[in-house]
Formats: C-alpha cells, structure tokens, sequence
C-alpha cells in the first residue's frame, strides 16, 4: 500500500529549516517555557540560530562524534532544545535519555545500559546536581559534565556551566553544518519498552526531514498557518521529541514547554497554560484528552481560549476509548457548532515516527488509516494475524551498535521493517479504506486446547470498560485451561470508590467490597460478549504491587510490558489459575459461553 500522492522535496539537513526560518521570521519565537517567576521566557528562530552555532563550536573543540556523543538527561527545557539543534548544527548526534533512568531507578541498570550503549564524550543536565548520584554510579571518569544551573556539591568532579558553551568563538562550525548530509545522525533514541534493555535507534537528518514533509503533505495547514503548540510529551520520546518538536520547527511555529503531565496533581499547569496560549493543534496520549474533556464540560473560560484556534486533535500513545472520543466530540459540537477532527496514526521510534495517518473516510477508536506520502507499507501475515511493515526515507537502517547478524529479524527479505504491531483491514473487500489495529502479535498466544488469544483487543476493552479504574491489564492463560486478567488499578478513583481516605493502602482499597463489587461487574459485562474460551475472562487478580521500572514491568511513558509483568510475577499466576475457585485474591467469572464446542 502506498499514498498516490508522491513525497515532495524536503531539506537535506533538519537545522535547515531553523536558518529559513531565522531568515523568513527571526522575531517569531521559536520556543518558550514559563520562568520560577511563572513569565513566559522565549528564544527567537534568530537567537536560537546564533545560540546553535556557538554551542555547535563547543562541541567541536572538544572533538565530539557519533562515537562520542552527547547525552541529554534531563527533560524539556530551552536549554535542552538550545544543546539539541546545537549537536545538530555540529553533525554531532545527541541523545536525549529519559530521567527517570536516573531520577525513579533504584539500581541504574537502564541508564548504565544506554550510557555504555552510547560512550558519550559529554553528558547534559539542567540541574547536574539532581543526577549526580546515578553519574557517579555509572558514568567512567574524564567525561565532561555541563549543567545549565551552578552546581552546589563540593566535589572533585568539574561541571562547566551550561552559559559558558554559548560564549565559545566561531571558527568552523559553519564548515560542519556544511559537511553535514542526510546521512548523518542527528539523534540516537532509545526504545521503551517492548524488551528488558532498550535499543538505540540513529536517527538521520533525511529521517527527520522526510518525515516531517509527509506530516506537511498529510495536513496542508501547517502551511497556512504557522502551528502553535502547547506541549509537554516528553522529548526522549519520538511523539514528543521527534514528531511534535518537527511540527513547530519544520513550519515556522512555535512550541510553549508545557510543565503539566496528565497525571493527579499535575494537569492543573496544563490547564493553567491553555487558558493562556491557544493551541492551533493539540496533541496529547489519552489520559490527557480525557482530563483535558472534563475541564472543557466545565470551564467556559477555558472553553472560549482553547477553542478560538485549535484545528485538530491528535492523541497517539494508546488507543483513546470509543466512549472517551465520544465525549469530546459533544463538548467541541456544543461550544463550536461543529466537529474537530480528532486524528491519529501508527508510528514509532524507528520510523521517526510518523507512518500511517487516519485520513480516511473511517472514524472511531482504533482505526489507523492510510499510508503517508513517500511510505510504503506492507502487510504481511504471521501467525494468524497480518504484521505492518514500512519501507522509506524515514525508516532507520539498523540498530546502533547491534549485532552484525541481527538485521534478519528487524527486516524483511523486501527490505521492510517488521514493526511487530497486528493490524486487520476496517473492510477486507475495499483496502482502500485503510487499516485498523489488531494487538502486537508477539503478546498473542494458544490456550491449551490451541485456541489463539488475541491480546491487544482484550487488553484494551478491559481499560476502556474498566474507565477510570484500570490503568492497565496483563493477560495471563499461555498452555492453560483459561483466559485470565491481572489488573493494574487506578488507585485515586478506586479510593474514591471505595469511600476511602488518601491514607489507605492498596491493599485495603483494592479489597474493598465495592471495588471488587465494580470489577466482578466488569468482568460479567466484558463476558457479555464471549464467543468461546479466547475471548471469555475466567478469572482476575487486582495487583496492589505497582509495575517496576527496573524490573522493566514499565516504561517511562507508563506503557505496560506484558511479558516482564508475566516474568516477574509468575507465582501470582500459578496461584490465579491453579485449580480451584476459593482464592479471595481473585475474582472468579460465571461459566464461560460455549462455542463450536470449545
């Protein structure tokens, strides 16, 4: 499958677009973020144009490669953007890591990973004190630490200050930006979560670039109208970093660091900065859109900012629940007399990340649309199911620093990456129509009577169903009699619930006679619709024990890893499904619906 619209020109390197657009509209600003004061602090496309080239220098002078590269710690932030489109002017690739590989570890283990993975020449944080204690714990000796505040700790190890860098002279770092080509590398990320470590994916200019002008092609108003973008997805992340961050820079707009997370206690900054900035686009994982539908049915204020120039709503991280999609179609219809479209797509870290986008004429949850201009996309079957795979200008060439042997099982005999993700045709009869989502075909497995169960459909109507109490679910029964369900809960709402103060443990709440009452419901609701064994939930654990990021249970951007969960917890599924129904940490279901006699 492929878009009949061609892919059209696009720049050789990403930073191209910061000089143009220092060219075209220098005052415009480019990024902002609010200071401890709460003022909104800029940096202009002409600042940031000089700032890039002088830290570029520094980066030079210490002679920094893709084998020395610099790594970012520390999360959104105009330093951190400064240093990025800096390593980036140099042809010096950077890598943004996740903070909580050093701030929420306990053993370091991820972080020691990426940074041995990488052998930086240079290590980035705002604050360096903050992640002094993993540095020390796995960085080697001699690599130059930069903090954007002073740092307090009376110690040997020396910290240049992240001001010094933009003092640097300029010699020959325009000749760099010159040298630098498509093919260079302009940021390793890392993946997140599917296995134990996380992989380094190089990430070119001509990646970057390509992608960023199938986003353009897709949706012709970036173009018209510089995007405005009130932002807080993470930037080690491609959604945030590569995909979000692209959109501002690429069409001339400007992104405001949102400082809010869609989590209790913190979606008010969130509220706070769209009652300033009106967003011509808004982009956000799920959860965010759901908090974001409350304080719309609510807040007229907030309703007249928000709505004066949004274009579109774009959510990616997970699927957004049909009953959520609907409730935010009848706030924007109540208050604008028409609908927003409300967009999605498939993409990922290896894709840079943007691949198949639902322009359609399809619209509902887990639909996942149509190729983008300049990708091909083929579908392949496996296992019973048909796996997406992608060839084009934005899909990498290979892991960093992976074994020699290992390209076989990334890509096809064709040359298409094998992306692992399921996908079924919305009408088999007319492909046109595009593609929706069908799970991850490597969390699928047989009953012991050989019946496949289809993991991702199941995994997604217990959160939808389960709204706001599960957070997310584990789906347990490999070479068993039975389908089983372990559930992360929603503690908040479960407390809540349960009539409960913010005191009490999960344990207690999670016990509680109306929360189970709530589960056993949902559990005879979601059977409601059983067609055989594969499809019936005969038994689920509450798990009052959080998913463990260094046990890889989680990632950082709080998707679950079925297969570490599983691991790890094996005892607690023995326990579940051993024979038996008299286990009162388990909730048991009726009598499952008989089908074809299975």
């Amino acid at each position: 499958m492929q878009s009949h619209e061609p892919l059209g020109a696009y720049p050789e390197r990403f930073t191209d677009r910061l000089s143009s657009g220092a060219r075209a509209h220098p005052e415009r600003l480019l990024v902002a973020r609010r200071d401890a004061s709460g003022a909104w602090q800029g940096i202009t496309y002409a600042q940031m144009v000089e700032h890039a080239r002088a830290i570029a220098q520094a980066l030079l002078d210490r002679g920094l490669n893709a084998e020395r590269p610099v790594a970012i710690l520390s999360g959104n932030s105009l330093e951190h953007m400064q240093m990025a489109l800096g390593a980036m002017w140099a042809g010096i690739p950077y890598a943004p890591i996740s903070p909580t590989y050093s701030l929420m570890s306990g053993d370091y283990g991820k972080l020691r990973h990426v940074l041995g993975l990488l052998t930086p020449g240079l290590v980035f944080a705002d604050n360096i004190d903050a992640y002094a204690a993993a540095l020390d714990a796995v960085l080697p000796e001699g690599i130059e630490r930069v903090s954007a505040a002073p740092s307090a700790r009376n110690v040997t190890v020396t910290v240049t200050r992240f001001a010094a860098l933009l003092d640097t002279p300029l010699r020959d770092e325009q000749a760099a930006h010159a040298a630098t080509s498509g093919d260079t590398i302009a940021k390793f990320l890392f993946t997140s979560g599917s296995t134990r470590m996380p992989k380094a994916v190089p990430t070119t200019h001509r990646m970057l670039c390509a992608n960023q002008q199938m986003l353009l092609e897709t949706f012709p108003q970036f173009g018209i109208e510089p995007p405005v973008l009130v932002d807080w997805l993470p930037w080690n992340h491609t959604f945030g970093g590569s995909h979000n961050v692209g959109i501002a820079l690429y069409n001339g707009g400007t992104l405001y660091i949102d400082d809010g997370r869609p989590v209790t206690g913190q979606f008010d900054e969130t509220l706070r900065n769209l009652h300033e900035i009106a967003p011509t686009i808004y982009f956000n994982v799920p959860r965010g859109w759901e908090e974001l539908t409350v304080a719309l049915e609510t807040d007229a204020a907030l309703r007249e900012r928000f709505f004066s120039r949004v274009k579109m709503y774009f959510f990616a991280g997970a699927g957004l629940s049909q009953a959520a999609w609907e409730r935010l179609e009848r706030v924007t219809l109540a208050h604008c007399g028409e609908r927003i479209r409300i967009m999605s797509g498939l993409g990922m870290t290896e894709t840079a990340p943007s691949c198949l986008f639902t322009t359609g004429p399809v619209s509902g949850a887990g639909y996942l649309g149509l190729p983008a201009p300049g990708c091909e996309t083929k579908v392949a079957p496996v296992d019973g199911k048909l796996e997406v795979r992608f060839r084009g200008p934005n899909v990498m060439h290979g892991y960093w620093r992976s074994a020699p042997d290992a390209a076989h099982e990334v890509f096809d005999d064709e040359g298409y990456y094998r992306t692992g993700d399921a996908v079924r045709f919305v009408d088999p009869s007319r492909p046109e129509l595009g593609l929706a989502f069908d799970g991850r075909i490597a969390e699928d497995f047989k009953l012991s009577s050989g019946t496949f169960v289809s993991v991702g459909p199941m995994r997604a109507r217990i959160v939808t169903e389960g709204a706001p109490y599960v957070q997310d679910a584990v789906i347990t029964g490999m070479n068993r009699n039975e389908v089983g369900a372990m559930i992360f809960a929603r503690l908040d709402p479960c407390r809540q619930l349960a009539g409960l103060g913010s005191g009490a443990s999960a344990q207690d709440v999670l016990g509680a006679p109306s929360v189970r009452a709530f589960f056993a419901e949902l559990v005879a609701r979601l059977n409601g619709g059983a067609t055989g064994s594969a499809t019936f939930i005969a038994r689920v654990r509450l798990l009052a024990t959080p998913p463990s990021l260094d046990l890889g249970e989680i990632t950082d951007k709080g998707s679950i890893n079925q297969r570490a969960v599983l691991q790890n917890r094996a005892e607690l599924v023995d326990a579940m499904h051993a024979a038996g129904t008299d286990d009162p940490d388990v909730i048991y279901a009726r009598e499952p619906v008989r089908s074809n006699g299975k």
